[in-house]
Parts: structure tokens; sequence; C-alpha cells
């Protein structure tokens, strides 16, 4: 996302009024907690790092390191950075697709999306991606990369049988995250300006639906709960946390957050999910048959505004820029605290 969209949402926070019921403090019900498994120094500066994908194949956790425009590549088995891709000017938003053997990634600051050989570690082609292109979601049923075009207002569609272009839509308003369901067969997109999540028809790249969000204002972060049929939105400009019933596209529960939530990660098997926050805590939430439950909340260093989980393990992985001088790759375990483990 945007840095300067970031500042002036800081000094708007609060002013966002929830329609719908808030979620009681987490403080009064935490049965768990995270506990720091470990932190892995990562290569550069102590700039900006954003989004982060995992392949589960190779386990390997890609990182976008947005102010050196370069990808720490991170293997969560040996716990080691194992290689760096570099020439991804301002890379925000990173996707592994282990059924094409690639990995693409939005060059925000050149308005392109990378596409990258995960065998060397190397840009191995560019495609047009729209104006301030940042978040990325793929369609494996058509071959389709979806790629939010943030300031643009827009989402390319890429076709990754050729990796060229095929459509842009518009969309009206500034655009958060894409992703795909698998059920509906649907492309749902965040647009933060109109306050509204978005659904596309992968068929005929044309926008099928447009649904409010009342009591989320700015919505940007979003994940799937598909076989559940809930989509999870993080509202930046209030610090909300919001369920949306995919059955009914209406918004159904509120919780509060950290302020400026950005991104989201959801551990399918464990139903746990997880928000990061630019100037707030890591909460997570256990996903019950019909919304989320707070489970936990806590501060695991400066500017955790990324997340990304392990499915296997559960663990959780949040780059700070900036801890003690250098950047590190943080790696939690969410537990509770009759378990054990290093508090932070």
């Amino acid at each position: 996302m945007n840095r300067q969209h970031r500042n002036l949402l800081s000094a708007l926070i609060g002013l966002g009024i929830a329609a719908v019921p808030a979620s009681p403090a987490l403080s009064q019900q935490s049965p768990a907690d995270f506990f720091t498994v470990r932190d892995t120094p990562l290569p550069g500066d102590t700039s900006r790092f954003d989004y982060e994908s995992l392949d589960s194949q190779s386990h390997r956790l890609y990182v976008t390191h947005l102010g050196a425009g370069t990808i720490p590549v991170y293997d969560i088995q040996a716990g080691a950075i194992v290689g760096e891709i570099p020439d991804v000017p301002g890379v925000h938003g990173v996707l592994v697709v282990p059924e094409l053997g690639r990995v693409y990634a939005t060059a925000t600051a050149s308005n392109q999306v990378a596409v990258i050989d995960p065998q060397t570690l190397s840009v191995s082609g560019t495609i047009p991606g729209g104006v301030y292109p940042d978040g990325l979601a793929y369609d494996p049923d058509l071959g389709k990369l979806y790629v939010s075009n943030e300031t643009g207002g827009t989402d390319t569609v890429i076709d990754t049988s050729s990796n060229q272009v095929v459509a842009t839509i518009p969309l009206g308003g500034d655009v958060g995250n894409t992703q795909y369901d698998p059920v509906s067969h649907q492309i749902l997109v965040a647009v933060q300006t109109r306050n509204q999540v978005i659904a596309i028809d992968p068929q005929t790249d044309q926008v099928s639906g447009r649904y409010d969000t009342p009591g989320c204002d700015h919505p940007h972060g979003l994940q799937i709960s598909p076989d559940r049929r809930m989509a999870f939105v993080a509202c930046e400009a209030n610090a909300k946390l919001v369920v949306m019933d995919l059955q009914t596209m209406s918004i159904t529960e509120s919780h509060d957050v950290g302020t400026v939530p950005d991104v989201l990660a959801f551990d399918a098997p464990r139903r746990v999910l997880f928000v990061a926050a630019e100037n707030g805590p890591l909460t997570a939430f256990s996903e019950t048959d019909t919304g989320l439950r707070p489970l936990a909340q806590r501060d695991v260093g400066p500017n955790a505004h990324a997340v990304a989980v392990d499915p296997d393990t559960g663990h959780v992985y949040v780059p700070l820029a900036n801890f003690g001088g250098q950047p590190v790759l943080r790696e939690l375990s969410l537990s509770t605290a009759s378990e054990g483990g290093d508090e932070d």
C-alpha cells in the first residue's frame, strides 16, 4: 500500500463508526499468546518490507523488501536465508504459483509485474502491471493472474500461459487486496475509497457485484474462508476487522484490531486468522462456524504490518524492518501460556 496513504489514514483513525456490534476487549479474553521461536537477520538495510508468500512444497518463504527492491528467500525448515532476488524496484506483492513453477511480484516503482524463476532466484521477464501494482491473486481454473492497481483504481489481468495482459478492469476507486474464491469461482477485491468489496467474473473479466462494508472504513486487507463462506476484511481507517457472509454478501461481525490493519493470513488447518497492523499489535482470531472469536493479541515488534503462516506448523512470520538496528524475520508460535516459550 502507498505509504502516503498510510500517513493520511493514521490521521483519520477514530473517525469510522461501526454499524455492527464490535468484539469485547481482547484483553478480557485471551486464551492464547504469541511466543517467539527465533529471529533471523534479513539482508539489506532497515527500509520497509511488505508482503510474503510461502511455497509449502519447497518450504521457501518469499519476503518482499520494498525499500531495497529485493526479495529475500527464507527456508522455513532450515531457519536460514537461502538467497535474495534482485531487480524488483519498489516491490510490494509476491505470489508463488507452484503449478507454474514461477513466482510473480509487483515491481511497483516501474509499474510492472516481475516473473521470477524460483530455481535461479532471478527475474526472467516483466509484464506491464498498471498504475501502482500492489497485491496479487491467481485463478487456477483459468490460469489468470489478477493484479491490484492501488492508485490506478483497476485490476490488471494477466494470462499466465503467455504472460500477457488480457484485460484491465476499472473498479472506481483505490484498490486494496484481491483474492480468488474457489467456491464461487469469483475474484473478490477490496476497494478502499468506495468502502466496498467488489466481485469479478473471471470468465468475462467484468464486475459482477458491488457490496458495501458498513462499519469498515477504507477496506484494504482481504482473506477468504471458502468452505465456511466467509471473507475477512481489514479496515485501515478505523482499526476494525469485519466478517462478510459470502452467501448474503453482508457484514455480520466487527472486531477491534491494531491501528491501520494491513496484511491478513489464514491458517486453514487450525482455523486461525492473523491480522497484522502498521501501528499496533498482531491479532489472532479463532474461526467458528459463523464468525470469529478473539484469541490473542501482542505487540510483536515495530511496524509489524505483514504476516504469513505455515499451514504445517501454524507458525507465523513477521518481517521487522528495524529491530535493534537491523532487519529481522520474526518467527512466532501461537500457544497457551502454560505451553511455554519466549515472550516478547
